[in-house]
């Protein structure tokens, strides 16, 4: 049975899987961007920490679901409107990342950071070249959390009806249609698994030195 769905319903499973490629990324870029300046903020500044990092931990609590309802009111757009989605994800990818970019800031040694000071870099270019590719690993860590956390959330927007996969699982339970259900499950992890491994890869082309380091130590 199963063989004969997914043949027949390719086009519905692929324009799913898109949506929901681009409705769990695109919050991740648009938080990462939000994120990074005020992950600085917070690092630079105990009493912008201390409002910031709780804030985003607040904001983090609020259900999904309440936020999708919820933002249209406050955008002026329509309940089925993706753009509710993107917004509430990137919401919730902020909350999660501004915390991880001020504590990756906070591990750039103070050594490294002085020696950059005394060789004339000026704070732009300090962060660009020295504390933010030294932040990368922790970084990382945190965006691997905020994207399988989307790719995840994406789903509950079925209920609103966007969803992509989400959809799936929704159409398959009304339907009784436990093949569609699963193939929406499967998917989904799928979806998580190679993205957490492309974050990965790209850690590691992004901290060549780590690489070097660890090479050197295992040759000693």
């Amino acid at each position: 049975m199963i063989w004969d769905w997914i043949p027949r319903n390719s086009g519905l499973i692929l324009g799913a899987l898109g949506e929901h490629v681009w409705l769990s990324f695109l919050p991740v870029v648009i938080g990462l961007v939000v994120a990074v300046p005020l992950g600085w903020l917070a690092n630079h500044s105990s009493t912008a920490r201390a409002v910031l990092v709780p804030a985003a931990g607040v904001l983090y609590t609020v259900p999904s679901l309440v936020l999708f309802v919820v933002l249209p009111a406050i955008l002026g757009t329509l309940t089925l409107d993706p753009i509710n989605v993107v917004v509430a994800l990137a919401v919730y990818t902020v909350a999660l990342l501004v915390r991880s970019v001020a504590d990756a800031l906070a591990a750039v040694p103070a050594m490294v950071i002085a020696a950059a000071t005394a060789m004339g870099f000026t704070p732009a270019r300090r962060f660009v070249s020295v504390e933010f590719p030294l932040a990368v690993p922790v970084l990382i860590a945190g965006l691997r959390v905020a994207t399988v956390s989307n790719i995840s959330l994406v789903s509950v927007g079925a209920l609103i009806g966007v969803g992509g996969l989400g959809r799936l699982f929704t159409d398959g339970f009304n339907n009784d249609n436990l093949v569609e259900v699963t193939v929406g499950i499967v998917l989904s992890m799928l979806l998580a698994l190679v993205a957490d491994g492309l974050l990965v890869a790209l850690g590691r082309m992004a901290t060549p030195w780590s690489r070097i380091g660890a090479s050197a130590g295992a040759s000693r």
